[in-house]
């Protein structure tokens, strides 16, 4: 069900203050937009980007913003819906990162569930991909 403007809002902020964190390189900032349960998922563009809990995330965060010297995104395009305590949300847009001093621009994705708690939503999964290279527009599968 789609989420009511009061939920929308609400998850767009918590977007922003995604994009926010990554601008700024706060680790913290994002973590406080995160719930502080054990079993929390985050799902990053790397084959071996799989965390679980916010120890995992920290460190993850971490090694994201250690390997560039400038981390951006620009959302495009967004759906959210809601069910009671839950929302989720699809989003893409272009990632910018600056990395060994070189500008580095990418298609980005990302998806997540975030539950509400008290007077805030706080993410419990997100997952951020990119479009697999070797796959051509039109194609289900890349063929190189």
């Amino acid at each position: 069900m789609k989420a009511d403007a009061q939920t929308e809002a609400a998850v767009i902020a918590a977007l922003e203050q995604f994009q926010h964190a990554a601008e700024q390189g706060d680790v913290e900032s994002f973590l406080a937009t995160c719930a502080p349960d054990a079993d929390i998922v985050f799902i990053g563009t790397g084959a071996d980007e799989r965390r679980v809990g916010r120890a995992e995330l920290q460190r993850q965060l971490e090694r994201d913003l250690s390997q560039s010297e400038q981390l951006s995104f620009d959302f495009d395009w967004h759906t959210i819906s809601a069910a009671g305590s839950v929302a989720w949300v699809a989003t893409t847009g272009m990632g910018h990162a600056q990395v060994a001093g070189q500008s580095v621009d990418f298609l980005y994705r990302l998806t997540g569930v975030l539950e509400h708690r008290g007077d805030r939503w706080l993410w419990m999964q997100m997952h951020a991909s990119v479009p697999a290279p070797g796959q051509a527009e039109g194609q289900s599968f890349p063929t190189s």
